[in-house]
């Protein structure tokens, strides 16, 4: 399914429309051919003619192996994927009232998901009228974002949204602790006269 896409993607040989194209190759100079020329050097090279981009005028086409273009791309796409970096939201929900020792817990937790370079969305969930502890609940997580501030920095400051009080923290970057080691000095070399 995948390889389909990257397949349709590109125009090879007697798919490509346009009358004129530039050859871009290793071995060829940049130049202006009509299509016919194009494809028999492709031929001659028992090589495919493959239209790297369509919309330019000319078209660009290159002279090389489809089949193994197509592996390069497919290459370059994995080592893309591997290279993103996928951030993962935790929620940890507090109620306006919650205790020390829950507070705890869930401290606890955070400072784990923080550590594994996840982010945490911590929110005070209001129920019915307890919306009227609105500022026990923005203490809250103000002493939560405090009690982690070796781990974390804010990126939200607390906001209402809704029932809702939500505070997003963010893991700092570790920094990489390079201990700057003393070169060792030249050694002069002393000349005797």
């Amino acid at each position: 399914m995948k390889n389909d896409s990257l397949k349709s993607q590109y125009r090879i040989n007697e798919q490509i429309r346009a009358k004129e194209v530039r050859i871009v190759s290793d071995d060829i100079e940049p130049q202006v051919y009509p299509i016919a020329q194009a494809l028999k050097m492709a031929e001659e090279r028992e090589l495919d003619l493959v239209e790297i981009s369509p919309n330019a005028q000319p078209p660009v086409c290159r002279i090389i192996d489809y089949s193994k273009f197509l592996y390069q791309q497919k290459k370059r796409q994995k080592e893309q994927k591997a290279k993103q970096v996928k951030v993962n939201v935790k929620e940890i929900r507090f109620g306006p009232q919650t205790d020390d020792h829950d507070y705890n817990f869930k401290l606890k937790h955070a400072k784990g998901f923080l550590e594994d370079g996840d982010k945490v969305k911590a929110y005070v969930f209001f129920k019915g009228r307890s919306i009227l502890f609105k500022e026990q609940g923005e203490v809250l997580l103000l002493r939560f974002a405090n009690d982690l501030e070796d781990y974390a920095k804010v990126d939200q400051m607390p906001a209402l949204e809704g029932k809702r009080m939500i505070i997003f923290l963010s893991p700092k970057k570790k920094d990489a602790q390079k201990k700057s080691t003393p070169k060792p000095a030249k050694e002069e070399t002393k000349t005797d006269e």
